[in-house]
């Protein structure tokens, strides 16, 4: 190989070998072949902190030099954990024996020469390992980017997500509260309730989505139901309760873990602890947890803010009535987080 046809004269080149001599001679071919980056050491004990500060495009490396020796830098090069193992390395030693070559193959070597070795055959070998090395880096470039082009674009996904989810959810909202600001309040309440229990953060993310969707289903029900001022009939009572199926319904198309947890919270925040809770009459922690959670902060906003059919009831009157209804309506140990949550609030907002 000629000088005018080296494609990588700004390659680096690192060249570890404890024979000064032989190091001196391959470092002259290769500056004769154009490169214009070689680097030689005959000390192998300097030589992973060397890889480390020069950052080689490969490396050609002897076998049998004082510790440590080239299979034990090929190891570490190699290692599981290694920020190396995409560097070729070529092996360049005088042991001709198949058992040396076996082992330097199978500890990573990506080929094997014997010294002296032929310039020509060993510019060769470099080339076609620097051309593997720029597809490489090539490669990983192109994955880094895709990655950061995938991170953006599920940005912008997420924040159309949370938007399509918060505007469904005021569409209901809407037409029992002009304000909109229960499911705001029941998703951040719903959180902060979450985080007592110690939820996953992953879990508490999902819940602040989902949980202001609780009562989309009430976009099926007729204005003389949802706005009626005064006590429902029985038949009224059970058109109101299919907001629950519903809302389910809405969801029930969708395979994603969100919209799941979506469809769980819509069906089943109404039922109860005791199993006397509608539409399936589930009980304890057959109901979803997500469910117990919103059910709870459901009904201590609903308590606290004024509704068509009653007065907003003082925060104390409504803890007292939630209390009283532990193990009864609300899962015992979500209204142990509920009360966390709520003087934990309290406390910081009186700070």
């Amino acid at each position: 190989m000629r000088p005018s046809e080296n494609t990588f004269p700004n390659a680096r080149i690192l060249v570890i070998d404890d024979n000064a001599e032989n190091v001196r001679l391959v470092q002259r071919f290769l500056e004769w072949a154009g490169y214009l980056n070689v680097k030689v050491m005959t000390d192998s004990a300097a030589a992973l902190v060397t890889v480390k500060s020069y950052g080689p495009d490969i490396v050609l490396l002897d076998l049998h030099m004082p510790k440590p020796d080239g299979f034990e830098i090929l190891a570490h090069l190699r290692g599981d954990e290694s920020a190396y193992r995409s560097i070729p390395v070529l092996v360049l030693t005088a042991d001709v024996s198949g058992e040396a070559r076996a082992k330097a193959l199978e500890a990573g070597a990506s080929d094997f020469l014997t010294k002296p070795g032929e310039a020509q055959e060993i510019l060769l070998r470099v080339r076609n390992f620097l051309e593997t090395r720029r597809l490489h880096l090539e490669v990983e470039k192109n994955v880094e980017q895709l990655e950061v082009r995938v991170e953006v674009r599920t940005a912008e996904l997420s924040t159309a997500r949370r938007e399509a989810l918060e505007s469904l959810a005021r569409i209901a909202e809407f037409r029992d509260d002009e304000t909109g600001q229960h499911t705001q309040r029941v998703g951040e309440l719903s959180e902060r309730i979450a985080r007592a229990l110690g939820e996953s953060e992953e879990f508490i993310d999902e819940l602040r989505l989902a949980a202001p969707l609780h009562d989309v289903g009430k976009v099926g029900l007729s204005d003389a139901i949802l706005l009626k001022p005064g006590k429902y009939t029985k038949e009224e009572t059970q058109a109101m309760r299919a907001h629950t199926t519903i809302g389910a319904e809405i969801f029930a198309r969708s395979e994603s873990p969100l919209m799941s947890l979506a469809r769980d919270i819509a069906l089943y925040h109404h039922e109860r602890w005791d199993g006397k809770g509608y539409p399936s009459g589930l009980a304890g922690e057959a109901i979803p947890l997500a469910a117990r959670i919103v059910s709870v902060a459901d009904v201590y906003d609903a308590l606290t803010h004024e509704r068509p059919y009653k007065e907003a009831w003082s925060h104390e009157q409504a803890v007292d009535e939630m209390v009283f209804h532990s193990g009864k309506q609300f899962d015992p140990r979500v209204l142990e987080g509920f009360l966390t949550a709520i003087y934990t609030e309290r406390r910081r907002l009186a700070a």
